[in-house]
C-alpha cells in the first residue's frame, strides 16, 4: 500500500524558510516510497470559527468555504508534515485558525460519540517550527495546540523538528543542517517501524 503524506504550510510568506523545510521534508518522504501533496493554506478560503456550536448537532461544520475540502485531504492521509513559523510563542494565526475550524471534528468524536475511520490506521504526524529567537522556550506554546489537534484528527505526533534563529527570508540556507535534518526526518516518518512512539521526538536544532 502506497502511504499518502500531506504537507501543511501555514506560513503567511510564500517561499519563506518554513516553506523550504516542509518541501525537503516531503522529499524525503517520496525519496521513501510515498505519495507526497504541498498545501499552502494561504491559497485556501478559511474563515475563523465562530464558536456558533451548530457542530455540536450536525457534526459538521455550517461555515461553507475550504475548509471541507482541506479537511478531507488531512483525514485522507496517512502521514501528516504540519510547518509553521513560531508567532508570539506559539503557532501563527493562519494554523490556528485552521486548528480551531476542526472543531466540528472534535464535536463529531466526543459530542455525537461517532469515529472518524470505520477501522483503525496507521496516522504519524510531524511538526516543523521555525522561529527567530535563540530561546528554546519559544517552542513551549507549539506542544498543546498540536498534540490536542492530532488527538482530534485519530493521529499519532509522532516527531518535532524545532528550528531557532531562523528569521530573515532565506535565513534557513545559511543553516549548516537544517535542511538535511527535514530530509532524513520526512524520510523516517515513512520508514519507521511500528508501533509509533508514546509521545513525540523532539530533534532541536539551536
Amino acid at each position: 500500500m502506497i502511504i499518502k503524506t500531506l504537507g501543511i504550510s501555514t506560513s503567511p510568506r510564500v517561499h519563506g524558510n518554513t516553506d523550504f523545510l516542509l518541501r525537503d521534508a516531503l522529499s524525503g518522504a517520496e525519496s521513501a516510497g510515498s505519495k507526497t501533496e504541498y498545501v499552502h493554506l494561504s491559497d485556501y478560503d478559511i474563515s475563523p470559527c465562530i464558536e456558533c456550536n451548530a457542530c455540536y448537532s450536525r457534526g459538521d461544520c455550517k461555515i461553507q468555504d475550504d475548509f471541507q475540502q482541506l479537511s478531507k485531504k488531512i483525514l485522507d492521509a496517512d502521514r501528516l508534515i504540519f510547518a509553521t513559523p513560531v508567532f508570539f510563542m506559539t503557532v501563527c494565526a493562519q494554523a490556528k485558525m485552521l486548528i480551531d475550524r476542526s472543531q466540528c471534528l472534535w464535536a463529531y468524536k466526543y459530542v455525537l460519540n461517532k469515529k472518524l475511520f470505520s477501522h483503525e490506521r496507521d496516522r504519524r504526524a510531524m511538526v516543523i517550527a521555525v522561529g527567530g529567537s535563540k530561546s528554546k522556550k519559544q517552542f513551549e506554546g507549539i506542544l498543546l495546540p498540536m498534540k490536542s489537534y492530532f488527538d482530534v484528527l485519530d493521529i499519532n505526533y509522532s516527531t518535532n523538528l524545532f528550528i531557532s534563529k531562523v528569521d530573515d527570508l532565506g535565513d534557513i540556507h545559511k543553516h549548516p543542517t537544517a535542511l538535511k535534518v527535514a530530509f532524513r526526518l520526512g524520510k523516517e516518518l515513512i520508514t519507521a517501524e511500528s508501533p509509533p512512539p508514546q509521545k513525540p521526538i523532539n530533534v532541536e536544532l539551536f
